[in-house]
Parts: structure tokens; C-alpha cells; sequence
């Protein structure tokens, strides 16, 4: 048996286990005449792929049908010193590589240059909080363009700045934990923007004309619904949280004003300036920077998992002041109906995905394709992951809606993720894979999941087929 086809031989008994979603999309019947086939289909051009990061998971791999691979480069791998005097070869040979390889499975890398590992001896000068990494990562972007820009022709900047620089400058859940809540984690935001922007512009006046590529940005969001609809100050702190985590980044490149949104402005420096200090500790851009920054993507890159009721809430008690999470002022709660199969921070809800990429879309419009870089669920393990095939059809479906009954201009996806791996403080106890991973195992024995073959099968298709699990005892699966 290889890590490509499995034979599977369910009894009804096994069939009717852990399914806490059910077939049936959520929330709409989702069926044209009982087939099971969502009544909307992808269109042809639709990007389709799996996502990684390098930090989490380095290596090849085959998956037959998938035909986009979103992973990430590692900064110290290639300039291990994080300057660009000191070049690793073995590294560059093994990114090179790994790209014709995928190339030669006619699968398209898509590449991400900052995933979160950043080497130390740029660690050691105080990371994102430091003016001079915009610098050093513009370096960074010039040896990976250099040296990768003719195989790869879709790059993102960074993943998830917010994550970054909340959970590893404001808070100790990422490195470098530096603990700097409302001032390092604002820095880090903000350089990493500028940053970005530096980036963008650099491929696109010098490498761009000749390697005719796209780049772009990546940025996550939880959705924000009101805790109750029908009071206003949920429906406050549901857009104040929106705005002050998604928009803080997002407004800056893909609104016609540029620059952080008037509400995350004014909130910020009223409060720095009730606290005592001089001056906001958000800080400001130049004219020129607003303008570096506006228009600075291709895509609008997005990252959903979950959603969460927001209340308003400004004294809650425990948070560190000054913080991020104190100048937002909104509880954050999740409605215990909502099933979680793994990690307790995600809840499976399928109608905030299709929420949050209306507010994307009324917020910025639709000149700016989005592509979802991560959409996925964590449990604890098992080939049987009923509660993932669920996630990702009820997601999609979602996503489907969003697209022909909400007019948004979504032109990719990726599953995270491809493989068991690490997650983060996680460790290995949670499992977000399309493939099961013996982490026992010396060669790290890879096989599929329902989940990949249900995947595979969307991919395939171009539409969501609900009952597609119920036939998959009925033949041997050979995902390739």
C-alpha cells in the first residue's frame, strides 16, 4: 500500500461514526435532483492547491490532482546570517530543486517568502520591531527573486502579520515572545507593511517585466459576529474588531485612502494619550509610505479557520495594559453549539467564511481578486476524519455562495494543510493534514485520509459531491 492508494472497506457501522456536521451542506439544501452535487461548480481557471509552511513541515510530495502547492521559503535557509553577503548553496539547491520537481508533476509552487522564521542574528536586533529589517527583508526579496523568479510566478510576501506580531511581539505564543503589548506588536506591524510594500515595488519595477509573475500579501481573519445582533454595541465591537485586526493591515493596501483606518487612528491615539504617553503608539506613516503601501497586491491573500461572537467590553479584566487585545475592547466568545473537533480556539462555523469575504468585498471592492491561502480544521488524529470532509464541504460551499449569489471575486483556495505537522504550541497534538503522518515511523510514513480523496475529488469535479464519502467503500481508491 503506498501513500497514494488505500483501500478502504467501511462497514455501514464505521460509515455512520463521528460525523457531527453530517452530508448535508449547512444551511442550504446544496443538491441538484438528490445527487448530491452542489448546484454551483468552480470555473475551470480556478486555483486549487494545499498549503504549508516551511518551519512546519520541509520536503517533497505527490498528491495526483492537486495542481498548486502554496509552501513558504526559509529566510535563514538561504541567508543563514540574514544579510545577503553570506548566500547558502545547499539551500538554494534544495528550494531550486524541489521547485523543478514540482514543476515536473505539472504543480505549480507558489511561494511565500516570511513565514514567521526569521534568522537569529536579525532576531538578536530586535526583529520586526526594528526599523532596519525593512532593509534587510527588501535584500532578502532581491536573492529570492534572483535566484527563484524564473520557476516561481506567484509570491507572497509575508503570511499573517497580524498572528506575528500579536502572538510574537505582543504576546509569548510565537517567537520571539518579546512580550511588548501595544508597542512592539504595533512596530512589528508596522515595518512589516512597510516591509511588504518595499518588496512589492521591487519586484515590480525590476523583476516583474521580464518574469511576468504576480505578488501579493497574505493576512488572516477570524470573523467577527455580533454576540447579539440586535444590540449596537456588539455590532460595534464586531466591526471595531474587524477593522482594528483585519483592517489595520488590509485598508493601508487595498483601500482607495490608504494609510490605517480612521476608527483604528483615532481609537489608538486617544487611548496612548489617556494612558500618558506623548504620543500614540501606533506609528504614523509618511505621505510617501501611504502611497508606497496603496495598491501594493495583486491578490487580497486570505486566511480563514473560524469565527467568533464579539461583545463590547472594555474593562475586561486580565488583559495587559497597554495591549492590542485592551485597545480593542471586545470580549471574544464562541457559541458552544459549535462543534469543535480539535483545537479548542476553532469552532466549525461555515457561514462567517462566506461572511468575511463580503466584508473583504465591501470594504475593498472587487478589482482585487481574493485567493484563500488557508481554510481548514484541526482534530486529533485518524484516517477517518469525517468532521474535516464535513468542514471543507461546508466551507466551500460557503465559499461558492459567496462567489455567484454575493458577486465576490474569489479566484483560488488552498486546504491547510497537506500533512500532519507542527503546530506551533500545539506541537504535534493536533492534526490539521489531508494526510496522516507516522511521526513514529523513521521514514515518516504518509497516507491519505477521507479527507484527501473527498478533497481530490472537489478538485476534479469542480463542484461539492456531499455524498461522496458514502461511495467511497464501494471501490478501491487510487487518488492518483
Amino acid at each position: 500500500m503506498t501513500a497514494c492508494e488505500v483501500n478502504f472497506s467501511l462497514n455501514n457501522a464505521e460509515l455512520a461514526r463521528s460525523r457531527p456536521f453530517g452530508n448535508r451542506p449547512q444551511g442550504v439544501s446544496g443538491y441538484v435532483d438528490g445527487s448530491g452535487l452542489s448546484n454551483y461548480s468552480f470555473p475551470d481557471d480556478f486555483i486549487f492547491g494545499v498549503a504549508t509552511a516551511a518551519f512546519q513541515i520541509e520536503g517533497a510530495w505527490n498528491i495526483g490532482s492537486l495542481k498548486y502547492y502554496r509552501m513558504s521559503i526559509s529566510w535563514p535557509r538561504i541567508l543563514p546570517q540574514g544579510t545577503d553577503n553570506v548566500i547558502n548553496k545547499d539551500g538554494v539547491r534544495y528550494y531550486r530543486t524541489l521547485f523543478k520537481e514540482l514543476l515536473k508533476e505539472n504543480i505549480t509552487p507558489v511561494v511565500t517568502l516570511f513565514h514567521w522564521d526569521l534568522p537569529t542574528p536579525l532576531m538578536d536586533l530586535g526583529g520586526w520591531s526594528n526599523p532596519k529589517i525593512i532593509d534587510y527583508f527588501e535584500d532578502y526579496a532581491k536573492v529570492a527573486f534572483t535566484l527563484f523568479g524564473d520557476i516561481i510566478k506567484l509570491w507572497s510576501t509575508m503570511n499573517e502579520p497580524h498572528q506575528h506580531c500579536s502572538n510574537g511581539y505582543g504576546g509569548d505564543n510565537f517567537v520571539p515572545a518579546m512580550m511588548s503589548g501595544g508597542v512592539g506588536e504595533y512596530l512589528c506591524a508596522h515595518y512589516m507593511l512597510l516591509a511588504h510594500a518595499r518588496a512589492y515595488h521591487l519586484y515590480d519595477k525590476s523583476f516583474r517585466p521580464h518574469q511576468k509573475g504576480k505578488i501579493g500579501i497574505t493576512l488572516d481573519a477570524f470573523y467577527a459576529e455580533p454576540k447579539d445582533p440586535t444590540k449596537q454595541s456588539d455590532r460595534d465591537a464586531a466591526e471595531r474588531y474587524l477593522q482594528m485586526h483585519l483592517g489595520i493591515f488590509a485598508h493601508p493596501i487595498y483601500s482607495s485612502m490608504g494609510d490605517y483606518p480612521l476608527l483604528v487612528r483615532e481609537r489608538i491615539n486617544n487611548i496612548s494619550l489617556s494612558q500618558g504617553f506623548t504620543r500614540s503608539r501606533l506609528p504614523y506613516f509618511t505621505s510617501s509610505e501611504i502611497d508606497l503601501l496603496r495598491g501594493s497586491s495583486d491578490f487580497f491573500g486570505l486566511n480563514h479557520y473560524t469565527t467568533y461572537l464579539m461583545s463590547d467590553m472594555p474593562m475586561l479584566q486580565g488583559w495587559r495594559v497597554p495591549s492590542w487585545d485592551h485597545d480593542t475592547g471586545v470580549l471574544l466568545e464562541q457559541n458552544p453549539l459549535w462543534p469543535k473537533p480539535g483545537a479548542d480556539w476553532l469552532a466549525v462555523y461555515p457561514a462567517g467564511f462566506r461572511k468575511v469575504l463580503n466584508w473583504i468585498t465591501r470594504n475593498y471592492g472587487t478589482r482585487i481578486p481574493i485567493i484563500v491561502t488557508e481554510n481548514g480544521v484541526s482534530d486529533f488524529g485518524g484516517l477517518n476524519d469525517y468532521a474535516r470532509v464535513s468542514y471543507y464541504n461546508n466551507y466551500l460551499y460557503q465559499m461558492l455562495l459567496a462567489m455567484y449569489e454575493d458577486g465576490c471575486n474569489i479566484q483560488g483556495y488552498f486546504a491547510w494543510t497537506l500533512m500532519d505537522d507542527f503546530e506551533w504550541k500545539d506541537g504535534y497534538t493536533v492534526k490539521f493534514g489531508l494526510f496522516h503522518v507516522d511521526f513514529n515511523s523513521t521514514e515518516r510514513t504518509r497516507i491519505p485520509k477521507l479527507s484527501a480523496f473527498n478533497y481530490a475529488e472537489i478538485v476534479r469535479r469542480r463542484r461539492i459531491n456531499f455524498k461522496y464519502i458514502e461511495q467511497i467503500p464501494k471501490a478501491h481508491i487510487n487518488i492518483l
